[in-house]
């Protein structure tokens, strides 16, 4: 009993949180293309939402890991859903 503490147990890295931020990237990449169809406004509101959930995505980088990967399920859900009704009710594109 020297006093010095042991090496650090290491617990292995989650590969879920970048499979998160890969998805967030590609949900960018799909509401910046939706400018050709959807007015510019309504573009600013998804890359908005898109900040917002990549805000919640970078805060639960560690605390809930498995977390990560549905948040860009769900951003990717409101762009389908938001370009369908518009494209149905106000005859977007």
């Amino acid at each position: 009993m020297t006093g010095i503490p042991g090496p650090r147990e290491r617990r292995q890295a989650s590969p879920w949180p970048f499979v998160g931020m890969i998805g967030m990237a590609c949900v960018a990449f799909l509401i910046g293309a939706s400018v050709l169809v959807v007015p510019w406004y309504v573009v600013a509101l998804l890359l908005a939402l898109w900040a917002m959930v990549l805000f919640v995505a970078t805060a639960w980088w560690s605390l809930h890991p498995s977390w990560v990967p549905w948040l860009p399920v769900a951003v990717a859900v409101v762009w389908f859903v938001t370009v369908v009704a518009g494209t149905v009710a106000f005859g977007w594109g």
